[in-house]
């Protein structure tokens, strides 16, 4: 027994090519085998099937333990408790232009367009609405000084309602039987909040004429915590000598922004916004303003190539 062993261990090291070429000539012989056995199956298979499926005019119904029942003409064929029927399909006429005349240079419908009219407020059975924006103490008065410019474009181009409330110190905003857009009433309190929030109203009625226009607001703390001078000196840094600072970022940026004690208001495009944003953080956070104005600079190249 030992000596068995030891020869078969002396075989393998001695001949490894060989034995590796022997073991794989049986494997391809086995899988040949295999697939001859398997193709005779499938031969017997297909043969059993062609019969079936050939049936005679003499030969009788195909019993349905088979592979299904087979359908002849006007037959009904039982198959475990389903009965199968032919069905009885109805002639459709198919009618096309050229049968009609009608060729498809001329462009001529069967049938003309249908035109439907405006859809009012009335028709869509909404209700009046109200909006009321607050007043602060600090902008009434401008309010008074610019109320005829602020209601004009609300009043005569939107048809809105618009009066002031004295005892609740508000804007209240209505939209009528004349209002013919929806958002209407939106953008005119949006208007009013801008103007509010210390906006001029030329800036302000940009967000009546164009829709991407949003408003951001953040105070200084938000960005870094400064209390006392610190805090002042940093609003300082922001605006500028004579709001040279600020007036570079809204021109570069193509935005509008209010200071509001140590609240920041920005009026602009989401990715202009983005921009005037990143200068006024920069500020606050202690950057001088020489490499603000050269970022600037860059971010006003960019948008001039855009347009």
């Amino acid at each position: 027994f030992w000596l068995k062993d030891f020869s078969e261990i002396w075989v393998e090291q001695r001949f490894p090519k060989v034995l590796r070429q022997t073991s794989c000539l049986i494997a391809t012989w086995q899988q040949l085998q295999r697939c001859l056995y398997r193709w005779k199956l499938t031969t017997s298979c297909w043969g059993l099937k062609k019969k079936t499926l050939e049936p005679l005019s003499s030969d009788p119904a195909p019993d349905s333990s088979g592979y299904g029942p087979v359908r002849r003409k006007d037959e009904k064929v039982e198959a475990d408790g389903i009965v199968f029927q032919p069905a009885e399909v109805d002639d459709v006429v198919m009618e096309t232009l050229e049968d009609k005349g009608i060729s498809d240079d001329e462009g001529e419908a069967p049938y003309a367009k249908p035109e439907f009219p405006a859809v009012s407020l009335k028709d869509q059975g909404l209700r009046r609405q109200m909006r009321r924006v607050a007043v602060p103490p600090n902008r009434l008065t401008p309010l008074k000084a610019s109320w005829v410019k602020l209601i004009q474009p609300c009043v005569e181009h939107m048809f809105l309602e618009v009066r002031m409330n004295t005892r609740r110190r508000a804007v209240e905003i209505r939209n009528s039987e004349k209002t013919e857009d929806i958002a209407a009433l939106q953008k005119a309190a949006d208007y009013f909040k801008a103007f509010m929030l210390g906006f001029d109203q030329t800036d302000a009625v940009a967000l009546l004429r164009l829709e991407d226009l949003f408003i951001e607001s953040f105070e200084v703390k938000d960005v870094k915590r400064l209390q006392g001078d610190h805090l002042s000196r940093c609003i300082g840094r922001i605006a500028g000598k004579d709001g040279k600072t600020k007036y570079a970022i809204e021109n570069s940026t193509r935005t509008r922004i209010s200071l509001c004690e140590d609240k920041v208001h920005i009026l602009g495009s989401f990715s202009n916004i983005k921009l005037a944003r990143d200068a006024i953080c920069s500020l606050i956070l202690g950057s001088e303003p020489g490499k603000v104005y050269t970022r600037l600079r860059t971010v006003s190249k960019r948008l001039q190539e855009r347009i």
